[in-house]
């Protein structure tokens, strides 16, 4: 799409069907009808992007791998939670410049590692966020605990899930354009989930054999038609737009986006009903694992991070967290400029704000007494 921005490469990568239901009929009838032409799968998938930071797979399960970056005798490893949602965990390791991974070696002394969650296989359509959560708490063991969580968008509340279950695993934690109570703030994310019949998700569900596929509604859209203005607004680019530097930076963003997960259909429909719908996590509904989840407990240092102009998570959405959460729990909040994506992948938020989060995570987790 020409000129698409950052609020809705995010929103389409969220929380497609919601976007496809807001079009005119032949829209919604095209998708159909691309899922059903398909229904065979034979078409080639897109070759995995490469990862700018050298790392190594240190465990594989069937849904997702523990890549390594950095391995040191120091307490307190940290653990990135990518999202779980259309594209891939690139988008923490994008290019020189470009890397929160980077800025978190550059800042801080533990081993650092990152989930690199796998495109979910047609046996996986019945997986919930309970497996997920079980995946990651696999991870951390092996990581050996306590850690430092990181959580981005969609791995935000499933790492504050996390970090609610199983506190004494987590030493700090920090949530990046996170929806947490996804009933504030002006989000255009909560507003299309709100206004989507569910039966609109399931159908798109059932149409993909009980999956969310990601390509072939990509297949819908110019997924090569955007904007280089709008690349390099989002990564907060100094380059050029005609300069070498910028070119092969655009092409690894491109190559990050047009590369996509499948979602199994149980744990897509659990996220757009008990997280967007039943705002069950700012509620106080949600069970994790079996035990219900209050947040009111928890006493983590926890750091917040919002983007301004975000019109996907709203700001007030994350930073709602520290009314929720227990007065001990030593909450920061951080504002960047931009949107959504540049939280996580912009240069100068790169810089500035993880740079700081990175000094705030190497800080004891509560200050010294006089």
């Amino acid at each position: 799409m020409p000129g698409i921005g950052d609020d809705a490469l995010a929103a389409f990568g969220l929380l497609w069907p919601a976007i496809a239901a807001e079009q005119a009929t032949a829209m919604a009838a095209a998708v159909a009808q691309e899922f059903l032409d398909l229904a065979d799968d034979h078409q080639t998938r897109e070759a995995e992007p490469s990862w700018a930071t050298p790392n190594e797979i240190v465990l594989e399960l069937a849904a997702v791998r523990l890549r390594r970056f950095r391995k040191t005798a120091e307490l307190s490893p940290i653990l990135i939670c990518a999202p779980f949602a259309l594209h891939g965990a690139i988008l923490t390791d994008l290019a020189p410049g470009y890397s929160l991974v980077a800025a978190m070696e550059g800042a801080t002394c533990g081993s650092l590692f990152v989930t690199d969650w796998r495109p979910a296989s047609t046996d996986m359509s019945s997986r919930s966020i309970d497996d997920y959560l079980a995946d990651l708490n696999v991870l951390i063991d092996a990581i050996g605990t306590p850690i430092d969580l990181i959580g981005l968008c969609q791995g935000g509340w499933m790492s504050l899930l996390y970090a609610a279950r199983f506190p004494h695993k987590v030493h700090k934690l920090v949530l990046a354009g996170a929806p947490i109570n996804t009933a504030v703030g002006d989000s255009d994310l909560s507003q299309r989930a709100r206004s989507t019949p569910l039966a609109v998700f399931r159908q798109l569900v059932a149409l993909g054999g009980g999956r969310m596929v990601g390509r072939r509604l990509f297949r819908l859209w110019e997924q090569n038609a955007f904007d280089a203005e709008a690349i390099r607004a989002i990564l907060q680019s100094a380059d050029a737009i005609d300069s070498d530097a910028f070119r092969q930076l655009a092409a690894r963003f491109r190559a990050w986006y047009a590369w996509t997960l499948d979602l199994p259909g149980r744990y897509y429909l659990e996220v757009v009903e008990r997280l967007y719908l039943k705002n069950e996590l700012a509620t106080g509904g949600f069970i994790a694992l079996g035990q219900p989840i209050d947040l009111a407990a928890m006493c983590l240092p926890t750091y917040l991070l919002a983007a301004r102009d975000d019109h996907v998570v709203a700001p007030a959405q994350t930073f709602d967290l520290s009314r929720l959460i227990g007065p001990k729990a030593n909450t920061q909040h951080a504002l960047a400029a931009g949107g959504h994506l540049g939280l996580f992948m912009g240069r100068q938020t790169i810089a500035n704000e993880w740079r700081e989060i990175g000094r705030w995570l190497s800080e004891p987790a509560f200050p010294r007494a006089a």
